[in-house]
């Protein structure tokens, strides 16, 4: 298991106790490392610097006591922003009707980024439905999603806009 994967492991259930989904762990950096937290409330309304005050708190204290990382490093809390990754399977079926860029690990279809048309998950939830931009549909297995962000669009800016006002 990779190191961002075991910090992931050791950071959740404390996320988790507070209120909040880990969205992503990101190590980054070699000389100055900085260790990226990214989280999200659980009732899905907008983080504010408290919340991600408060998370860094607690989690300096929880990563002092069990040291994961071995050199000095950087500890950065933050939301996923509207444009945000997606990096669990139920993202791709929250964020189904939205445009995203997606990239594998290996080429299909002999190539390894697309755009398109999030269509949320296959049946079975290993595969991700993506209507390319040429109105092709694809499935692209889990595992082969090296990374996936949605796109800035107007209809993801007025999601957002609802999200803050209710």
């Amino acid at each position: 298991m990779e190191l961002a994967e075991r910090i992931a492991a050791l950071v959740a259930p404390s996320l988790e106790a507070l209120g909040y989904d880990l969205v992503r762990v990101l190590l980054q950096g070699r000389q100055n490392l900085t260790l990226q937290i990214m989280a999200e409330r659980r009732d899905l309304a907008p983080m504010t610097v408290d919340d991600c005050a408060g998370i860094s708190r607690a989690l300096s204290a929880l990563l002092d006591v069990e040291d994961p990382i071995a050199s000095g490093y950087t500890l950065e809390v933050s939301s996923p922003g509207i444009d945000r990754p997606l990096t669990r399977p139920g993202d791709y079926e929250r964020f189904a009707g939205f445009d995203a860029k997606l990239e594998t690990g290996r080429p299909l279809d002999g190539r390894k980024r697309f755009r398109g048309k999030v269509l949320g998950l296959a049946a079975g939830g290993d595969e991700v439905r993506l209507r390319l931009d040429d109105g092709e549909e694809l499935l692209v297995p889990l595992a082969d999603v090296k990374s996936a962000k949605l796109i800035l669009t107007d209809e993801l800016l007025a999601l957002a806009r609802n999200q803050q006002e209710q």
